[in-house]
């Protein structure tokens, strides 16, 4: 390509997969904007890039995250942007309150809170899925863990969006800049009055857990359980509700794949697996090259911050095969969705569940998707997905 792309574009936040692909074609190692990022669109060398920390370290998420405009953000001082040994001792610490027993147990609520959102939708009568339904299932879910006020759910869509959205977010952008601070101020002053309250009165909730949680002796300082609850906010609600999103406009542009899962509800969860791949709701994770390093005959300089492009990685033909077909029928699990490496997502299992419960729901209640109007996706260059689509249910 002669220009480089811009991945923030419109018409690619639309439908990236075209330039992912001339880009796996023509240049898989080159410099895009915004910013002059080098992409990696390959999935090998994507791969290859997340399992070696030592020459691309997650003190990149930290440049998209916590630029000079905003400064202190918790999210940037979460185990996300570390390597090791510190992103071993935190991830360690944090396993122990965020146990597969821990996630399982919530099926019984996630599907609660799924019926309840799922008969507020009319049949016939048009809604915004992503405002209906996508985001208040984890944003219920995390308030579940957490022990929260439940008035507090509404709030939650609009922190998740701006946290976000600050990798998307330019110097120039001065509209947003005092927004996203003043939903960083909010989300802390919250949340540290809960893990204040956690450690005078401790519940059954995650909250207590992380703040009680020992490994040889040693516990999670009160920063440490700020930066990770920011973490989880943005990761599981995002992550969720684009997956969820993803999932529905397959199904409307996909009918006969409605009537397969209703007869066969078992399926669901081969039916996300495929989503996961096809849609994936993160695209790119930045990295900082410790040192200058060659990748696919390119050499990248020291000190460069590098998109580890999941999004394309996900439809390399290399790897996949049709890859630009929709198939649940595929064998094997593909995990790059979630990262790879010692970055793999703590949170997948959840996702996952949720995802499957919360569609399971759905498709029980209703047997098509009609979309109503254009999507409008979001600006990040970590999370790609629908902020608003307005469709109508038919029972």
């Amino acid at each position: 390509m002669a220009e480089r792309v811009n991945l923030l574009a419109p018409e690619v936040r639309a439908n990236p997969y075209p330039v992912y692909a001339e880009l796996r074609r023509t240049a898989p190692v080159c410099q895009v904007e915004p910013g002059g990022l080098w992409a990696l669109t390959r999935f090998e060398d994507v791969a290859a890039a997340f399992k070696n920390p030592q020459v691309f370290s997650s003190a990149g998420v930290r440049t998209t995250t916590a630029p000079p405009w905003l400064g202190h953000n918790p999210f940037s001082e979460s185990m996300i942007v570390m390597d090791p040994p510190h992103h071993m001792r935190l991830r360690t610490l944090v396993s122990r309150a965020w146990t597969p027993a821990a996630v399982n147990r919530l099926e019984p609520r996630i599907r609660g809170f799924a019926q309840t959102l799922a008969e507020r939708l009319t049949p016939g009568r048009e809604v915004d899925l992503v405002d209906a339904f996508a985001m208040p299932l984890p944003a219920s879910v995390i308030g579940e863990l957490f022990a929260l006020d439940p008035t507090m759910t509404a709030r939650y869509k609009r922190w998740s969006v701006d946290l976000s959205s600050v990798s998307g977010t330019t110097e120039k952008d001065t509209h947003r800049h005092e927004s996203i601070k003043a939903t960083v101020r909010e989300m802390e002053d919250y949340l540290s009055n809960v893990v204040a309250e956690r450690r005078r009165h401790p519940q059954d909730d995650m909250v207590s857990d992380l703040v009680k949680t020992r490994v040889d002796g040693e516990a999670l300082s009160d920063a440490e359980v700020m930066s990770f609850l920011f973490l989880l906010v943005v990761a599981g609600l995002e992550t969720t509700v684009q997956l969820v999103s993803h999932s529905v406009r397959l199904l409307m542009e996909q009918p006969h794949l409605v009537a397969r899962l209703r007869e066969n509800p078992s399926q669901v969860g081969r039916f996300v697996e495929e989503v996961l791949r096809y849609e994936p709701s993160v695209h790119g994770l930045v990295r900082v090259t410790t040192k200058a390093t060659e990748v696919s005959g390119v050499v990248i300089p020291e000190g460069a911050r590098v998109a580890l492009m999941i999004g394309s990685a996900c439809r390399d033909g290399e790897r996949f095969k049709d890859p630009d077909t929709f198939d649940m029928d595929r064998e094997g699990v593909n995990n790059m969705p979630f990262g790879h490496g010692i970055h793999f997502c703590l949170g997948a299992p959840l996702a996952r569940l949720e995802a499957r419960v919360g569609l399971e729901v759905l498709l029980s209640r209703f047997t098509r998707f009609t979309p109503t109007g254009p999507v409008k996706w979001n600006t990040s260059l970590t999370v790609r997905g629908p902020l608003s689509m307005p469709l109508i249910p038919h029972a």
